[in-house]
């Protein structure tokens, strides 16, 4: 039998967690204001009443609960017992919650969640950084986790975590707003073909390329995404992604250093 570990919210990435660390052999303490503990997970009645007795702690609620989730779980909480932010906010939200995990002498990890829970639960990717990214690896790893830890203050995880977002979700948000505008022009299975081919085909140099041309080509862009933006106007279609990329080669342009 493992120590205890307490799961701070039950939701879709709280909940697997949670269940997959009972199965693991962990004795498991939950807390959620809107979601019933299930699968083993010992149910309790507020942040302080999951935190009790616990080793470690982890926080999946959401950036928002996560400061007075700390707040509230403080007065169960014993010394020693290591608390681990698993939510996605931003490094200074991060460090913020590091700082006040110092001034009451918790050892803090922020852990950042790599790729979607559903499907892998505790198997899914996480980064960790801070005082007690040592300590969440150690804790989680023999029970199936696959923590990453890196040396540190607490916020560079989330970092690591939100410049892949920009890329990753940005990426999507262009397709999405391709697919659409092509599906009101009707070629959506064309333009599909295009984007699996350019993906399919990427490599080492793939990044140069498309950065170098931003900047070498940055004036002709500009004039392209600018119509691009005034046809999906005349498709009806929302243009967010286009007229963004407009504006950032326009900028480009006008950059003294490009």
């Amino acid at each position: 039998m493992t120590g205890t570990i307490a799961v701070l919210g039950l939701g879709e990435a709280g909940g697997a967690l949670a269940r997959d660390l009972v199965a693991a052999g962990a004795a498991v303490r939950g807390y959620d204001p809107a979601v019933p503990a299930t699968g083993g997970v010992v149910r309790t009645g507020s942040e302080a009443d999951a935190v009790r007795g616990a080793d470690l702690v982890l926080s999946v609620n959401s950036a928002s609960a996560a400061l007075r989730a700390f707040e509230a779980g403080l007065a169960g909480l014993r010394e020693g017992a290591a608390w681990a932010d698993l939510n996605t906010a931003s490094p200074g939200a991060k460090r913020e919650l590091a700082a006040l995990a110092a001034e009451h002498r918790v050892p803090f990890a922020d852990v950042a969640i790599m790729a979607p829970v559903p499907g892998r639960g505790l198997r899914v990717p996480m980064l960790a950084t801070g005082p007690a990214a040592d300590v969440l690896a150690a804790t989680l790893n023999p029970l199936g986790a696959a923590v990453e830890t890196m040396a540190g203050e607490a916020g560079l995880a989330a970092e690591r975590k939100l410049l892949r977002s920009v890329f990753f979700k940005g990426m999507s948000a262009a397709v999405v707003e391709a697919l659409h505008a092509a599906r009101a022009a009707g070629c959506e299975d064309w333009l599909r073909r295009i984007v699996v081919a350019e993906l399919t085909a990427a490599d080492t140099s793939t990044v140069d390329r498309l950065v170098g041309g931003s900047y070498r080509h940055a004036v002709r862009r500009t004039a392209e995404m600018a119509a691009a933006t005034e046809m999906l106007g005349e498709l009806g279609v929302r243009a967010d992604v286009a007229a963004a990329a407009r504006d950032q080669l326009a900028h480009i342009a006008d950059s003294p250093d490009r």
